[in-house]
Order: structure tokens, then sequence, then C-alpha cells
């Protein structure tokens, strides 16, 4: 029986070479091994769509396909997959991969490359550590950090006399391969360390790694109202390659706790001890903001944990210059211990809203007692 590759691939016949790498690239990533361990059937679809997309995307092979099938494939010496071994396979399959997702996918297939291998990636972060009023209110500060760039004495080839060899471990891949059942993987090798280079005798300058570090510091502005784990990018202050290609340095934000304050966005959260003759007597009391202090008015009957909201007395949003909100939350603190003059106005002041000291049970309860006890009768 006649193989369909447009079924395979589920694609039309008018389809152009557009609709069938994005429908190869669907229907590669579906069966791949790597996403179907051990299903032998997954294994052999990946196979046919590997083999349809190689028919297909090729104008010479898909129109003798379109006109004879693939016997007519077959008698012009076109069935590539039905007469190759294994290893020729799974190179063919890396030359597919390679032009549909490009020299980067991560299916093991590699390629000689034709530059060298990045020593060192060009951008570089640098850690600071924020006093809280530092991050909400802004502040200047000197970083300190380190960047690589190629060694002046050997040319950042880390060779004493500036020439470098195809590593005869890797061919000058910079990778190393090795298969596992129907998959071929790759790693970094070992012995060039990824570049696809190796050396005679080192420099002297730089021990051999081709690059030499060198410190630094720059002077930045923190804005205001920056959080914890924000970045701050500074231009042309990375790593700095062979090619006088440079980086740049992210400063990753971390800021200290304050002991009273706690922020959450651009809210700050505060709590405010509140005695509970204070809540009696719904007084207004003084309490701290970020910029001074102000009035909090406590209501008749407040509650222990309740919120109240002071609108733009947050911190400063460091994108839309819109002012957080300061939300103190009470704490109703009440006495350990009375002593004799304390307890006795106490029993006043109970006696004076006419609470006795043994209520009748009806008094609060409206017979609630009797019921219960009419539970179990």
């Amino acid at each position: 029986m006649d193989i369909e590759y447009y079924e395979i691939l589920e694609i039309t016949r008018d389809a152009d070479s557009g609709a069938i790498k994005k429908a190869y690239r669907k229907q590669a990533l579906k069966y791949h091994p790597d996403r179907n361990q051990g299903d032998k059937e997954a294994e052999e679809k990946f196979k046919l769509v590997n083999e349809a997309y190689q028919v297909l995307s090729d104008p010479q092979k898909k129109a003798t396909y379109d006109r004879y099938g693939k016997s007519g494939l077959d008698s012009q010496g076109f069935s590539h997959f039905s007469d190759m071994n294994y290893e020729d396979i799974m190179g063919d399959l890396g030359s597919i991969f390679e032009s549909v997702f490009g020299g980067g996918f991560s299916g093991g297939f590699g390629s000689e490359r034709g530059e060298k291998s990045q020593k060192y990636h060009l951008d570089l972060e640098s850690e600071i550590t924020l006093e809280f009023n530092e991050a909400a209110f802004g502040c200047k500060k000197e970083i300190k950090f380190s960047y690589k760039k190629p060694c002046d004495a050997c040319d950042g080839t880390g060779s004493a006399d500036k020439t470098t060899h195809k590593c005869p471990d890797c061919g000058g891949k910079g990778q190393v391969f090795y298969r596992q059942g129907f998959m071929t993987y790759s790693q970094t090798c070992p012995t060039c360390g990824g570049s696809g280079q190796s050396i005679k005798n080192k420099c002297s300058t730089c021990s051999g790694h081709g690059y030499t570090t060198v410190n630094d510091k720059v002077s930045i502005d923190i804005p205001e109202g920056i959080d914890n784990d924000n970045r701050i990018r500074v231009a042309n202050k990375g790593n700095i390659d062979e090619y006088k290609r440079r980086g740049d340095l992210y400063i990753l934000i971390k800021v200290k706790e304050d002991e009273h304050f706690v922020r959450h966005n651009d809210d700050v959260y505060i709590e405010v001890p509140i005695f509970f003759t204070q809540v009696a007597l719904a007084q207004s009391i003084q309490i701290p903001t970020l910029r001074g202090q102000t009035t909090l008015e406590l209501p008749m009957g407040a509650k222990d944990k309740q919120q109240f909201i002071f609108k733009k007395e947050g911190i400063k949003n460091v994108h839309s210059g819109k002012l957080g909100s300061l939300i103190a939350q009470i704490k109703i603190q009440y006495p350990k211990k009375l002593n004799g003059e304390q307890k006795e106005l106490l029993e006043k002041l109970q006696d004076s809203f006419g609470i006795k000291n043994r209520p009748n049970e009806d008094e609060n309860f409206g017979g609630v007692f009797e019921k219960i006890k009419g539970w179990f009768n």
C-alpha cells in the first residue's frame, strides 16, 4: 500500500511550502521521542513525519510524488529512508530539524560551528541590598562589579602563540554526541569547553581562558518606589567579547524589611497597638506615616484587626508615579493583670452600664439553657 504523505502531515495537496513546514513542526513535536518515551508507535510515526517532510519540502521529489506516488520516488532513486541505516537516518533527521527549528534545537543534532563559541555571556548581573527607605524614596548608589574582556596578551585565544587547533575530541563542533535508543543526545565537549578549539601552550596571563577580569564601579540613581527583585539595566557595562561587542550590567535589587512598615506592591501596612479604653472612648490618635504622621480617628465599637486606609500615603509607583495607600491595622490590647484600684474602677464602670456581675441566665440567653436541657430529657 502506497504511503500518503499529505495525510501523515494532515495537509491538503495544494498546501504551499509555508504550510508544509508548519504542519511538519506540529507533527514532529507531537511524536517526538522525548515526549513519548518508550512508545514504539510514536517512534514510527515520527520517522514517517520526517520522511513526509523530506519529500514534500523538496520541489523535485514533491512533483514526482504528486504524479506517481511513492512508487515513482522509488523508481527514480528517491527512496531515501527505505535503504538507509540507523546512523544515516539520525543524521538526516538532524538536518531536517535544523532547517525547520533552527540550529539551536535541543534534539541532539549538531553541526560544525562557523565561528568560535562565545566563552561567556555578554550581559552580567550584580546584586545590591537597599534599606527600606532607600527603596521607597530613591537614592544614589555606587556599584562595584567585575567584567570579562579578551586577554590582550593572547588576543583572546588562550594560546601563548595566539594559535588554536581543532579540538580532537569533538572535531571542532564544541559538542560530543551519544545515543540512547532512538535519539542522539549532545553535551558540551569537556575537552574544549564548547569552543571547538584546543591550544598547545596556555597563555600565562589568562591561564588559557582567553579572557581576563577587570574590577570596575559605576554610580547609579535608584528610582523612587523600586521594589524587591526589580532589576536596573546599566547599558554598555557588561562583558566584552573579541569583536568589541559589550553587554549590559543588570542590577538586582534586594530590599531589607522595616521594623514597623510592611510593603505590598505600592501599599504599606502598619500595625497600630490600641488600648481597649481608647476603643471604648473612640479616641483620635496620631500614627506614623512614611512621610510624617496622620490622625487615626477610632470609631465607636472598632474591632480588633480592623483596617483603616489612608490614600496617597504609600509608595510612589516606579512606573506610573501614582502613590499607594497606607493601611493601618489596629491591634486591641488588654491589661494582663489589674491592681485593686483598677479592678474597682472597672467594676464601677460595668455597674454604670447596668451589667451585673452574675446576670440571670435568661437575661442574656432567653431560655437557651432550659432548651438545651430539654434535648437530653
